[in-house]
């Protein structure tokens, strides 16, 4: 019984021993089979991965047998992959020859000596670059020195590098020309550190600075620029840096020793640097201000115009005006310093009244706004209501504004017609003209010719409205002429007025019996005038002249004749007269009663005075007749006159008169005749005696004068007697005067002042006579 119940239990326990067993086996293969999966996946997801790698492993075993992935046969332009390395070359696909070789002994070296190695490969046919690089297989990769070669594809990276290779060299050589080109530049170019530091500059820079090397220049730090205001060219290079912005300035600078104006930048390059540059801009600034120069000049020049000007800029406003246009519209200084713009400029021209007057003024305004967009000069006349004539320009400017020229023809218009008026004043006055008148242009044609022409020389209108030529006029001159060929004489005389620009002349005489004389004047037009008179009756007046004139130079010898025999009969019975007396008082003839005495002094008075009077009135005769012989000695003016003054003593003293003489030696002397001027002195003397009354006052002064210039001696003879009034006066020098009916002569006042006159005058002096009644009488004589 218990060997029964241990039976049952015994197999129930193998059993649970092989019912557990089972179990455990079958949890054991499902988790082996698991992890075999899994394992499966990895090595499925790894050989994958492998595939889909840029780079493919070929293992080359040492018998040469090779273990690759179809895709390196793709690579390698290869249906599948072929058992041995040798056979990687398939003569039209597959490895080029000489690649298989390298790479042949490259696996050899590696299998035999683990060298590693690196080549590059290009399949037949095709474009595809692949990169091998080789070294021993792990022994657990393959064991028995097999060689690992992992070939990559790197034909988009080649691609890339040969772009950046190219790239590069072109980088290399566009910054080899910008080097080149800034080395070349003619500008100073610089370029500095983050620090200011300068770090790199150019020839010109090495040049302006006076430098020997740019390395020198570099590294002595020498600058371009000055310190302005404190700052530095680095510090100021620092700030554009600190600002991030490029910064301008205007510096002068130093320069083979001569100061130029620069334009510096300084432009920032982020965190490289500063570059900068300068730009010579003295000729710029030169010529600036001598456009500025030209600008003022111009416009103190378009001051000085008649015409007035206006400047208007793009935005149509009032830029510059003269003085002329500012007066013509009536411009007021507060207008000028506020520049209006056109429109009101119009609008202000309106209200002034010197616009014209139109019916649409806006749209007037308009169409003359419109001269701005204009292409061409616009030219037009403004009648003011005052009388004005305005004539406006208008010149559009390149830069979109306008030039306004504003010309007052006002008197241009009145001259205008006051030339018509005087033309047509000459052909009136050169038609009454009594001479004959033509005008000739230099080309030898008649231009204008008046109606005595026509009629002097019988030419029809016809013929003179066609303006003939003077070879066709003198044509029918000539046969008008008493000798035909003098018609040449004429246009002779036209030519040298109109070509040679002379004035000449000359006389023909016609067939009819006148004469004609010709005169040819050049015109200040470059034309000439032709005057024709007709002298015929000058001619016969010019001969009854000359036969009156040859009768009068023989009156003129006969009056020559006379006075030389009227000086000797007169003198010489005289002369006897007075020696016969003289020989009587002095008892020759016998001894006289007393009143026989008287009668005797009374003959030699008589006589002394009658030859006074000859000597007078042949004095003046000759110097009427231009006779009178003068002779030219030094005479002491003073001297001479007291001499005359002291020979008249007694009859001073006779007539309760007083002389007063005034006047020194140092007057000088003269040139003159001694005798002629005591006689002209003597009777200026007598005059005054004989018009002062008794008590009276007679002033002779004597003295040297200067008047504008000119030096002479004056002798004034003055008394205070009654004087005279303009009719006397005009008559006290007329003297002897022949009667109207010329057979008597009138004897107006005594001959002393006018031989006087007479003489001073020979002597080339004047008698001047000043009187006034109840005031006397002056006598003043000028002698050079």
């Amino acid at each position: 019984m218990d060997h029964d119940r241990i039976v049952p239990v015994l197999l129930g326990l193998l059993l649970g021993s092989w019912t557990i067993a089972a179990a455990w086996t079958i949890v054991s293969a499902r988790f082996r089979q698991r992890r075999a999966d899994t394992i499966h996946r990895s090595a499925r997801r790894l050989a994958r991965m492998v595939e889909e790698s840029p780079a493919l492993p070929l293992l080359v075993r040492t018998d040469g047998r090779i273990e690759a992935s179809a895709r390196l046969a793709q690579w390698l332009g290869l249906d599948a992959v072929p058992q041995y390395l040798s056979e990687l070359d398939a003569g039209d696909r597959g490895l080029p020859t000489e690649t298989l070789a390298q790479l042949t002994q490259a696996v050899l070296r590696a299998q035999k000596t683990a060298a590693p190695f690196r080549m590059v490969a290009t399949p037949r046919g095709s474009d595809r670059s692949l990169a091998l690089r080789g070294h021993l297989a792990d022994p657990q990769v393959s064991p028995g020195g097999a060689a690992l070669v992992w070939v990559f594809d790197f034909s988009d990276s080649e691609t890339e590098l040969t772009t950046l290779r190219q790239e590069a060299a072109r980088a290399r050589g566009d910054f080899t020309a910008l080097v080149s080109l800034i080395e070349a530049a003619p500008m100073p170019m610089w370029f500095r550190r983050p620090d200011g530091a300068l770090r790199l500059v150019n020839s010109a820079y090495v040049a302006a600075v006076a430098g020997e090397s740019a390395e020198q220049v570099v590294e002595d730090g020498t600058e371009l620029i000055e310190t302005v205001e404190g700052l530095t060219a680095g510090q100021v290079a620092v700030q554009a840096a600190v600002r991030g912005a490029p910064i301008e300035r205007l510096v002068p600078v130093t320069i083979d020793n001569q100061r130029r104006a620069f334009r510096v930048h300084d432009l920032p390059l982020g965190s490289e640097g500063i570059a900068g540059y300068a730009v010579d801009v003295e000729d710029l600034e030169e010529m600036a201000r001598g456009f500025r120069a030209f600008r003022e000049a111009q416009r103190a020049m378009l001051d000085q115009l008649s015409a007035g000007v206006a400047q208007f800029d793009a935005k149509r406003r009032l830029t510059f005006a003269n003085q002329p246009f500012q007066s013509l519209f009536k411009l007021s200084p507060a207008a000028m310093a506020d520049p209006p713009a056109f429109e009101r400029l119009l609008d202000a021209a309106r209200d002034a009244g010197r616009v014209p007057e139109v019916r649409d003024f806006p749209a007037w305004r308009r169409e003359r706004a419109g001269w701005f967009a204009a292409d061409v000069t616009r030219e037009e006349a403004w009648p003011l209501s005052d009388g004005t004539h305005l004539r406006i320009v208008a010149q559009p400017v390149p830069d979109g504004g306008l030039l306004l020229i504003v010309e007052d023809r006002t008197e241009q218009l009145r001259l205008s017609a006051t030339r018509d008026t005087l033309l047509r004043t000459r052909t009136a006055t050169f038609d009454s003209l009594f001479e004959s008148i033509a005008v000739f242009a230099p080309n030898g044609r008649m231009q204008l010719w008046n109606r005595r022409f026509a009629a002097e020389w019988g030419f029809e209108s016809d013929f003179l409205d066609s303006h003939p030529h003077i070879e066709a006029l003198l044509g029918k001159i000539s046969p008008r002429l008493k000798v035909p060929n003098q018609a040449k004489a004429i246009g002779d005389v036209v030519r040298a007025a109109t070509l040679d620009r002379r004035q000449t002349g000359g006389r023909i005489a016609l067939a009819d019996g006148r004469v004609l004389e010709f005169a040819g004047v050049p015109l200040p037009d470059g034309n000439g005038l032709l005057t024709v008179l007709d002298i015929t009756d000058s001619q016969k007046a010019e001969a009854a002249l000359r036969d009156r004139n040859a009768a009068l130079e023989e009156a003129d010898a006969v009056k020559t004749r006379f006075l030389a025999n009227m000086s000797y009969q007169l003198r010489t019975p005289l002369t006897s007269i007075g020696g016969f007396a003289e020989l009587l008082q002095a008892g020759v003839g016998g001894e006289l009663s007393e009143e026989g005495a008287e009668y005797v002094q009374a003959i030699i008075a008589s006589a002394e005075g009658l030859g006074e009077q000859i000597e007078t009135l042949l004095d003046l005769s000759q110097s009427e007749a231009g006779l009178l012989p003068l002779s030219h000695e030094d005479v002491e003016l003073m001297a001479l006159v007291r001499s005359v003054v002291e020979e008249r003593a007694a009859r001073i003293t006779r007539a309760e008169l007083s002389l007063d003489l005034q006047g020194s030696n140092l007057v000088g002397s003269i040139k003159g005749d001694r005798r002629r001027l005591g006689r002209a002195f003597g009777h200026l003397l007598d005059n005054a005696i004989a018009a002062t009354p008794k008590g009276g006052r007679i002033l002779v002064q004597v003295s040297r004068e200067k008047h504008e210039g000119r030096k002479f001696a004056q002798v004034v003879v003055s008394d205070n007697g009654p004087g005279m009034d303009e009719e006397a006066l005009a008559r006290a020098l007329d003297g002897l005067k022949i009667s109207g009916d010329g057979r008597t002569v009138e004897r107006r006042q005594g001959l002393g002042l006018p031989l006087a006159r007479e003489l001073i005058r020979a002597h080339g002096g004047t008698l001047r006579l000043l009187s006034e009644p109840d005031q006397g009488t002056a006598a003043i004589v000028e002698l050079p």
